[in-house]
């Protein structure tokens, strides 16, 4: 594929990018998927500005990756948890390939946090498979096809 085949104004990989592709959108995911849902928790855990979560939990509201659903402590005012949606669970590939790259090339050793198969406790990674099962090992092995402009153009 040359370069004049391809239109960078439709790139997915920008469009994700500016959804998720600020440092504190990514580790707000990560503390997500680890089960952090509460605000405090979320600035406890990431010691985040305050104002640089709130504008990163709005934006991830606003884009569909969590919604915001309401909750009560006795004695207290309404408050907000954060939850993973469909489109925010889909992310999760991307975190889990992000923290193999850090684990592989920025540890001495084993990364902080291991991942493991809930029902049989095997180590959990990403891979890259074709439609029809085969691992593919790297960018040599995938040939980019143009998909149909919807515009027509």
């Amino acid at each position: 594929m040359t370069e004049a085949t391809y239109d960078r104004s439709r790139c997915s990989v920008a469009g994700t990018l500016a959804v998720v592709g600020e440092k504190w959108s990514l580790l707000v995911l990560r503390e997500a998927f680890l089960g952090v849902r509460r605000f405090a928790d979320f600035q406890q855990a990431l010691g985040a500005p305050k104002a640089v979560l709130t504008d990163r939990l709005a934006t991830l509201v606003q884009e569909g990756v969590l919604r915001r659903e309401p909750y009560r402590v006795e004695g207290s005012r309404q408050r907000h948890e954060y939850r993973l949606t469909d489109k925010g669970r889909d992310l999760y590939p991307t975190l889990v390939a992000l923290m193999q790259w850090g684990d592989r090339y920025l540890s001495d050793g084993p990364g902080p946090l291991a991942l493991e198969h809930a029902d049989c406790g095997a180590p959990v990674r990403v891979a890259l498979v074709c439609d029809d099962g085969h691992e593919v090992p790297g960018p040599r092995e995938v040939r980019a096809q143009r998909t149909p402009d919807p515009a027509g153009r």
